[in-house]
């Protein structure tokens, strides 16, 4: 899979730009804030319907414009497709796949495989467990739909039970009403914690290898999925116990509790938790490996690679460890953002000046 062009339009610091990249490793190189990021923000935009970056669509837009344009066009093992996103200055978003209107997201998800990596997302270990769900639920919807539609549906009901609770009523009607919701989170949540453990399983060992290679080292990496939910038996009806079980406390707190939603990723260097103990270089080195892990996962999902972004990771790299990592990615698309590129690997370059390619 390879994006060809893209072209953007009064998108962030870019007027109308085309460009049109190659197959392997494109570079845009250019000084801090000229509008390399903006544009691997926009093929992440493309595959995932939202930004890296924020969650105000209107931000997207160029200052004093009322709306924006992202085009792509995407080769893929098979066929051609185009994606096309509008954002107008009252947040709406309007996507054409193939020049033809899409209503539901779900029909965008699997068009473009993206993975991004930035040296901000070492947050995956070091913050919430907030981050390490995303992390999750990206890397499996953009793979599998059924997934997609499963946590959707999940957050659905979980926000209508939370309205409910918020309300503090306790009659009887009201728990009849929580009977219902908590029987459709157990139903939707088994699902969620069968894919996330299977998907943890595959990427811990992906993780592990690819960490070796990074750091030079015989580290041991594992991961392993965190839960309050007992995985022994029928996880449906164990969690549907442990939501009735946690209701009355729900009520006070005027939220759900417990389910996927509050799930975590357990991160294990050389036995300890990676989140407590690991310097701040393995964690860097730890969640890179993870999101090219993720990059395999894909790939024997699909038949084919996601594309690459890769944005200012050179700079947290000696000479060396830069070359690995790009040697490692030899057959996938790579789109890099560097203040200046100076590894003996063939690339594309692509000079990027206050929202131009010059």
């Amino acid at each position: 899979m390879i994006v060809k062009s893209i072209q953007l339009k009064n998108f962030r610091n870019y007027k109308d730009q085309i460009l049109n990249l190659d197959p392997g490793l494109n570079v845009l190189v250019g000084d801090n804030a000229e509008g390399k990021t903006n544009m691997l923000e926009s093929i992440y935009f493309c595959a995932n319907f939202s930004s890296p970056r924020t969650t105000n669509d209107k931000e997207m837009i160029r200052f004093n414009q009322d709306h924006a344009i992202v085009k792509l066009v995407i080769k893929k093992k098979y066929r051609d497709n185009s994606i096309k996103i509008k954002i107008d200055s009252h947040k709406k978003k309007y996507v054409l796949v193939d020049d033809i209107p899409i209503n539901r997201v779900a029909e965008l998800m699997g068009v473009l495989g993206v993975v991004f990596f930035s040296p901000q997302e070492i947050k995956l270990i070091q913050e919430s467990p907030d981050d390490r769900r995303k992390f999750l639920n990206i890397a499996l919807s953009q793979q599998d739909k059924t997934y997609f539609r499963a946590l959707n549906d999940y957050r659905k009901i979980l926000a209508n039970k939370n309205n409910l609770l918020k309300k503090g009523l306790t009659t009887d009607q009201v728990d009849t009403m929580l009977d219902v919701y908590d029987a459709q989170l157990a139903k939707e949540g088994e699902f969620i914690i069968n894919k996330r453990m299977s998907f943890l399983n595959v990427l811990s060992n992906y993780s592990n290898r690819a960490n070796e290679k990074l750091s030079e080292s015989e580290e041991t990496l594992s991961l392993e999925y965190e839960t309050n939910i007992s995985l022994e038996g029928n996880i449906q009806t164990n969690l549907y116990d442990s939501l009735v079980k946690a209701r009355e406390k729900d009520k006070q707190l005027g939220y759900t509790s417990v389910g996927p939603h509050r799930d975590d990723i357990k991160i294990i260097l050389n036995g300890n938790d990676a989140r407590k103990f690991a310097s701040q270089g393995q964690q860097r080195s730890i969640t890179l490996a993870m999101k090219l892990a993720s990059l395999y996962i894909y790939r024997n999902e699909t038949g084919e690679f996601p594309v690459l972004l890769l944005d200012d990771v050179l700079s947290e790299l000696d000479l060396k460890r830069q070359k690995i990592l790009l040697d490692m990615l030899k057959d996938i698309q790579i789109i890099l953002t560097c203040t200046h590129y100076n590894i003996d690997v063939p690339a594309k370059i692509i000079n990027i000046k206050d929202g131009k390619v010059v």
